[in-house]
């Protein structure tokens, strides 16, 4: 069986060839006559069934295969006809059932199933070929390069990549094939026409002339077999020409033709009652009886696809019910748990309409903006922030979380305002004493009427959500250094490569690696520096890290690049600072001691308490007159005084002489000493 099938379609090509020559009885020519008709039966029904077009790849050699068979049959019942004066019975049965023994009928028919075939399907399959052939050809780039990107990101493996790419260009051969296909198709038709005249015309010449036949005699005998060769040729060319209008008109078919026809012309019950109020309203001016019997099964249609649909919905919750419950049972579904949110707010129940939009609530919005905010004031990318509800809290409680542990909490007054004095207000107000979450400020829970009075005043008031967006802004701020991870930094890297690739190419991989970067980025956020200027801060690690891998080395000249930006930030309106006496930068000098794994500050405990004692007596004097403290300091010493004072002040900015603008004119009001 196996040997045959290779031979198969060369017999069938051989044969072809054959008829064209030898002479066919005419027992055999209906017998290949009726293997042409149910072989185009068959290729029309598969295209009907097509979920994709490349499912029946070989539509275009097909076409070929099946034209030249049928010409070769046009041409040995051409033979018989003109020199037999009959073809079989397969032609004559046609010519007589079709045109029902009278020419005029037979002849009107034909031409019409031909023209339809010629003018109709045959050009409008040959244009929509030619349309998606060029269409294919064109978009192929585009697919390409999406695949590209999905096997770069790790969406998709190399096989997958390797079959994606296969397919793509098997649509292209496919599309490219069915538009020079679809020519045969069309010249299959003129061929058709140009034989059927020239039977008619060499018939008549052949019975008159040299048979010796009466004209009606043979011209009823010679146009009825010519019709019927006609309608037999006609009949698979013209169910061809369905099925290549079929198959190239299948874009974006999610399954077959037959399925598709119903769940997309009756998946409305609305536009079925209408149809079948408009069959009912014409009936009574044409025929009643079609129309109202239409209109009746219109209407048992729509009833019965309304209820479809409604056991659809059913079993569609009955299934994602029973996929949850399955879900929930299966071993794997613990892995989900392990996944740590990197932000979250959960908050009482009595907190929900802050964050429920259809109560009014625009705590979510506020939450967009605080990325927006903090992504244009840090220059990070802030993960997204986890809102969920949590029932074991107070009612008006809500606790921040940071990787999954509690960092801060609050608790609000349902529609009361925060009023907070802004230093200048004499006046207290009625209401409920409290603390203000985000900087610890003491303030006062008033009514919504004692809202206007307050403001007169000078209180500054705040609604509910916004005490918590300032609180959540500011606790991102204090751990920002803690949520850009290796991740969040390749992000931005991938954002500089787009407009500055030079840069990047330079610095990442060759002298420093995403992790290196990252640490020296959650240096800079960790005391409130902007890494917003990416380019300016790759720049300078591309400088500088040849020299040294020393990740706080390259922060500090990191900051110096940056300040301009640091000067602005820090020195607003405000120019007191407090500098360090060049003894104790001295001391602290001596102090460092370097190991392979960096370097630490050793420093006398008696003379490390003096020290921060001092800062702190300067750091109150500074803060009574309502400035931000800032102690200035020497390049070297910068980094060790700022180790050395964070955590017993852990507010304190600390800067070096080399970040200060030269525009910006200081003046010191203390000094630190031992």
């Amino acid at each position: 069986m196996s040997r045959l099938n290779n031979f198969f379609i060369p017999i069938i090509i051989i044969i072809t060839i054959l008829n064209l020559i030898l002479p066919i009885p005419h027992i055999m020519l209906d017998f290949l006559l009726a293997i042409n008709i149910i072989l185009a039966a068959i290729i029309m029904l598969n295209t009907i069934y097509l979920k994709t077009a490349l499912d029946l790849s070989i539509f275009p050699t097909l076409i070929v295969v099946t034209t030249i068979y049928r010409l070769s049959l046009n041409v040995t019942a051409t033979k018989l006809i003109l020199s037999e004066g009959e073809a079989g019975e397969v032609i004559r049965g046609f010519g007589s059932f079709v045109g029902r023994n009278n020419l005029v009928v037979g002849f009107v028919i034909f031409f019409i199933i031909m023209i339809v075939n010629f003018l109709v399907i045959t050009k409008g399959s040959e244009r929509v070929a030619e349309v998606a052939a060029r269409f294919t050809l064109d978009a192929m780039p585009g697919k390409q390069m999406a695949i590209d990107a999905d096997l770069n990101t790790g969406l998709i493996s190399e096989a997958e990549a390797k079959e994606r790419r296969r397919k793509i260009q098997r649509e292209a051969d496919f599309y490219g094939s069915m538009d020079g296909a679809s020519k045969f198709v069309k010249n299959d038709a003129i061929a058709g026409i140009i034989i059927t005249f020239l039977n008619i015309a060499g018939g008549l010449i052949i019975g008159v002339v040299m048979r010796g036949e009466e004209i009606t005699e043979a011209l009823n005998n010679y146009t009825i077999l010519t019709i019927g060769d006609g309608l037999v040729s006609q009949l698979p060319a013209l169910m061809l020409s369905v099925a290549t209008s079929f198959i190239v008109t299948r874009a974006g078919a999610e399954s077959d033709l037959n399925k598709d026809f119903i769940r997309q012309l009756f998946y409305n019950p609305k536009v079925l009652y209408v149809s079948a109020a408009l069959s009912a309203a014409m009936a009574p001016f044409l025929t009643p009886v079609p129309f109202l019997i239409l209109a009746g099964v219109l209407v048992f249609v729509a009833y019965k696809v309304k209820q479809l649909q409604k056991e659809a919905v059913i079993d569609e919750e009955v299934q994602i019910q029973e996929s949850e419950v399955e879900e929930i049972r299966k071993p794997e579904n613990v892995v989900t748990l392990l996944q740590v949110d990197p932000i979250e707010l959960e908050f009482g129940y009595g907190i929900i309409p802050l964050a429920d939009a259809n109560q009014g609530g625009d705590l979510l919005d506020r939450v967009v903006l605080i990325r927006r905010q903090l992504a244009l004031e840090l220059g990070m990318i802030v993960p997204v922030i986890r809102l969920r509800d949590n029932i074991q809290i107070g009612p008006n409680e809500y606790i921040i979380k940071i990787k999954g542990s509690e960092i801060a909490k609050g608790e609000l007054l349902f529609d009361y305002f925060m009023a907070m004095n802004s230093g200048g207000v004499e006046e207290e107000l009625d209401g409920i004493k409290t603390v203000e979450p985000a900087f610890g400020l003491p303030a006062i829970w008033i009514q919504e009427g004692q809202r206007d009075k307050a403001e007169m005043l000078g209180y500054t008031v705040v609604d509910p959500p916004s005490i918590i967006a300032t609180h959540l802004t500011e606790v991102i701020k204090k751990h920002s250094y803690e949520l850009l991870g290796r991740q969040e930094v390749q992000t931005l890297v991938d954002n500089i490569r787009q407009t500055n690739p030079a840069i990047v190419d330079e610095l990442v991989p060759k002298l420093m690696g995403i992790g290196e970067i990252q640490k020296v980025l959650a240096n800079l956020l960790k005391e409130n520096v902007s890494i917003r200027d990416m380019v300016t801060i790759m720049e300078t690690l591309a400088d500088y890290s040849p020299m040294t891998h020393d990740v706080d080395m390259l922060t500090e000249y990191v900051r110096q690049a940056l300040g301009r930006s640091i000067s602005q930030k820090f020195f607003n309106g405000n120019s007191n600072v407090i500098t360090i006496d060049p003894k104790v930068e001295q001391m602290i000098m001596d102090a460092i001691q370097k190991t392979e794994f960096g370097s630490y500050l050793a420093l006398d405990p008696a003379v490390s308490n003096t020290i921060i004692n001092n800062v702190s007596r300067n750091v109150q004097r500074l803060m009574q007159l309502g400035n931000q403290p800032i102690v200035l300091a020497s390049p070297i010493v910068r980094l060790y005084f700022k180790r050395l004072t964070e955590n017993v002040i852990p507010g304190l900015i600390v800067l070096s002489y080399n970040e200060i603008d030269p525009a910006v004119e200081i003046q010191s009001i203390g000094t630190v000493s031992v």
